[in-house]
């Protein structure tokens, strides 16, 4: 393999899409070390990739590059990084645009399957097909290997855990020696959020014993933790956190209870226990996150409730769906927040 081989990867949003690059990049580069990756993606998601020393992040600003006329801009702009290959693992119309742009210079690219068939049958309401589909790392890795760099994320090698709760991160709290939980009640849709009522009580019953940390983004996130912060004297709101102190302090998390949303995948990065909570999605199709057990994955239960998975983004809640969630117990959540916590004590 020649030397400074470098690769384009075009993956815009969302952070957790973004997010469950990170396991697939530590095997390019544990199997390619000359390998280097220019990523292309918004601002917000560089810190999430600052363990790789040979990641270029190139931000991508909708706005700045909207149209043809500023995809040709960009196209130029990355040109001169001396690209040899383009994954496009987003598959979307301005990652296609970019790509034909780059084919039509000569350059080798390979794009992401999103399985749209598989992934119908999947959410047919009528006629469910409920087979697992294969995971997004798995699908990203696929691109690599169709690039001519082919890994095994079975051999996945996580970095060495950080040093054990450095006070810098958890200053202005008041935090007993006791296990961390971090708690991620919210998600992009309706169909993926627990009520926050329940969700509440797991709050309140883990606050006795253990200390945990509130995480979420956007006016009225930020309201809602910062109640339950003030409510409870355990929990802590880390909704004013910068973004790196965020991930510093979910590195050192004793587990993680998360929706299907990103929160999960970033703790999972770490190699911290990961509990999430299914309402209308599933995990066949295919955003577990990473090297999560299948006992960790909290789903409705389909003989009540057939028609889950009823999309694969939790933006569809058919009739009579609408209290789904309402199914599972805080107290099977509790249960299993404790059993993973006791776990990680043998």
């Amino acid at each position: 393999m020649s030397q400074h081989e470098h690769i384009l990867v075009l993956r815009f949003s969302s952070l957790g899409d973004v997010a469950m690059l990170v396991p697939v990049f530590r095997e390019v580069f544990k199997t390619y070390p000359d390998v280097k990756i220019t990523l292309l993606s918004r601002e917000k998601m560089k810190p999430l990739f600052e363990e790789f020393k040979a990641v270029d992040f190139f931000p991508f600003d909708p706005r700045k590059h909207r149209g043809i006329l500023g995809l040709w801009k960009l196209f130029f702009a990355l040109k001169k990084q001396h690209i040899m290959a383009v994954a496009d693992l987003h598959y979307v119309l301005r990652s296609r645009v970019l790509s034909l742009f780059f084919i039509f210079s000569g350059i080798k690219v390979k794009h992401l399957n999103k399985n749209r068939r598989a992934r119908r049958e999947l959410i047919n309401t009528k006629k469910k097909d409920l087979k697992p589909l294969g995971s997004i790392h798995n699908c990203y890795a696929q691109i690599f290997d169709n690039l001519g760099y082919p890994i095994d994320l079975s051999q996945h090698q996580y970095p060495k855990s950080p040093s054990r709760k450095p006070t810098a991160i958890i200053e202005g709290f008041k935090v007993e020696k006791r296990k961390w939980i971090g708690i991620a009640p919210f998600a992009a849709h309706l169909g993926k959020r627990y009520p926050l009522d329940l969700m509440q009580k797991v709050v309140s019953y883990l606050q006795q014993e253990h200390d945990v940390f509130l995480l979420g983004g956007g006016i009225e996130e930020e309201k809602q933790l910062m109640l339950w912060a003030s409510a409870y004297k355990n929990a802590h709101s880390i909704t004013n956190f910068s973004f790196n102190r965020q991930l510093k302090l979910i590195a050192h998390l004793d587990v993680m209870l998360s929706m299907d949303s990103a929160n999960g995948h970033i703790a999972a990065n770490f190699n911290i226990p990961v509990i999430t909570l299914w309402g209308m999605t599933h995990p066949h199709a295919g955003f577990k996150p990473f090297n999560q057990p299948e006992e960790n994955q909290i789903t409705l239960n389909r003989n009540r409730y057939p028609k889950i998975p009823t999309s694969i983004y939790g933006n569809k809640i058919p009739q009579g769906y609408e209290e789904a969630f309402r199914s599972i117990a805080p107290e099977e959540i509790i249960e299993k927040v404790l059993w993973v916590l006791n776990l990680k004590e043998t």
